[in-house]
């Protein structure tokens, strides 16, 4: 028989349990100086240095990676913390504005670490009991903001890509293998990774030569299309926020007879709560299947991806089995089958941020960072259109400005970003439209301020003349 252990050092605390809330109080004083401390000596909304700097101030702070002996809790998350946030990407910053990479409310981030804590996994009744029950109202709730119909409802996934795979496979489950996908060559890159992975035939890209899928292309694409369809549309596309004229093409699908819709709506979907944006979003309700992210204009920690149907039977092929999960007899008895949420097992309460976010700002709150979110990218653009050493390529749709400097070409224009990238000074993003190199800024940040926009305007002005 195995001997039991012997005294010595007690294991380290953990973060549940009634003590868990002890232990974890002077960690979060010292995570918190430490978040601080890095934010101060980063200066900036990235890193000066680039990419070998950067991972050698990184080493040089964490190797050995598994010393001989631990440093203890304090100094552990005092460098790991700090070596962090000095050599972060911060979209908090009102400079940092390349990508659909929103600053998580601070109330999303407290709930998390609360999740974090308790550490539920959505895979078994028994293993996340309120968790679980939360995560059902909420993605009811939500779903509900989409579809009129009574059992409208949504899955958690872990963003854009996982939930339109899942539209796909939802699809591919109604019509068989041999459905074909017809995308806008504006439809996100995972569309078509999905038709791959899934095997069905290569997803076939529709030509949108001014950024938006064409019914007149989708009317022939569907006529030279006998079989079963999944059309795929946008509402808020990667590159430049655009949305597909979504009424038109319901009514395509609708005619077709046998042809789905899916709407990947994880930029622009949350413009449905705004009495000010959602007629942007017409048509969006007629879907078989909505992608919605609400770590893009939801101000959520990664991940809260989310595929929303307008009919719980429509997920019914998401169904599995696991007697030590989902014994048959524990469900007749009433526990609640979870399985059949995900494809994934382990899951962690990504609703439960959601619900927190919910609860503190309401829907007039997120109304207002929706539309404040959205007048700064319209002012932005409006500078840089009255500036005679900018191009603008059009308004904004949602919160994406594409820009380019009036005289630069495009080996110009991707040199001058990586210039601002590797001085630390901002983050931009660049996108190809109408056959050019532009600049891309996703304005994501409620908080930034029309100074702030002068701020990059004057920044961009002074670096094209370096």
């Amino acid at each position: 028989m195995t001997a039991p252990p012997g005294p010595g050092t007690p294991p380290p605390p953990l973060a549940g349990g009634p003590a868990g809330a002890h232990a974890l109080r002077p960690l979060l004083d010292t995570v918190l100086e430490a978040l601080h401390s890095g934010a101060l000596a980063r200066g900036g909304p990235l890193p000066a240095g680039g990419p070998g700097a950067l991972a050698a101030r990184v080493r040089a702070e964490l190797d050995p990676v598994l010393p001989e002996h631990g440093h203890g809790d304090h100094e552990a998350l005092r460098t790991l913390v700090h070596t962090l946030a000095a050599g972060a990407a911060d979209p908090a910053d009102p400079l940092c504005a390349a990508h659909l990479h929103c600053p998580p409310l601070a109330v999303a981030a407290a709930a998390d670490l609360a999740a974090g804590a308790l550490n539920p996994s959505l895979d078994s009744w028994d293993q996340a009991p309120a968790a679980s029950a939360i995560e059902a109202m909420v993605t009811r709730a939500l779903a509900a903001e989409f579809y009129s119909t009574p059992r409208a409802d949504a899955v958690l996934t872990t963003g854009g890509t996982e939930s339109n795979q899942l539209a796909l496979l939802l699809a591919r489950e109604r019509h068989g293998p041999r459905l074909t996908v017809l995308h806008g060559a504006n439809a996100h890159h995972s569309v078509p990774r999905a038709a791959w992975l899934l095997g069905l035939p290569p997803a076939t890209a529709l030509p949108t030569p001014a950024g938006t899928l064409d019914p007149a292309t989708l009317a022939e694409a569907l006529a030279a299309t006998p079989g079963p369809v999944l059309v795929t549309a946008t509402a808020g596309t990667t590159d430049a926020g655009l949305i597909d004229p979504l009424p038109d093409i319901a009514d395509l699908c609708a005619h077709h007879g046998n042809a789905d819709l899916h709407i990947d709506a994880a930029y622009g979907g949350l413009l449905a709560l705004s009495p000010r944006h959602r007629a942007k979003l017409a048509g969006l309700a007629r879907a078989h299947s909505l992608t919605l992210d609400l770590h893009k204009l939801g101000w959520q920690p990664i991940a809260a991806g989310l595929l929303a149907v307008p009919d719980s039977a429509l997920l019914a092929p998401l169904a599995h089995q696991a007697d030590y999960l989902n014994a048959p007899d524990d469900t007749e008895a009433g526990l609640p089958d979870l399985l059949g949420r995900s494809l994934r097992t382990t899951r962690r309460a990504d609703a439960f941020k959601i619900a927190a976010t919910l609860r503190s700002l309401g829907r007039d709150g997120l109304i207002r960072l929706i539309d404040r979110t959205c007048a700064l990218a319209a002012r932005l653009a409006d500078l840089l259109e009255a500036h005679p050493a900018f191009e603008l390529h059009t308004a904004p749709t949602i919160s994406t400005v594409l820009f380019r400097p009036t005289h630069a070409d495009d080996t110009r224009l991707a040199a001058l970003r990586r210039t601002l990238l590797l001085d630390g000074t901002a983050v931009l993003g660049r996108a190809t439209a109408d056959g050019r190199l532009w600049l891309k800024a996703t304005l994501l940040n409620p908080h930034t301020t029309a100074g702030d926009l002068d701020t990059l305007v004057n920044l961009l002005e002074g670096s094209t003349h370096r």
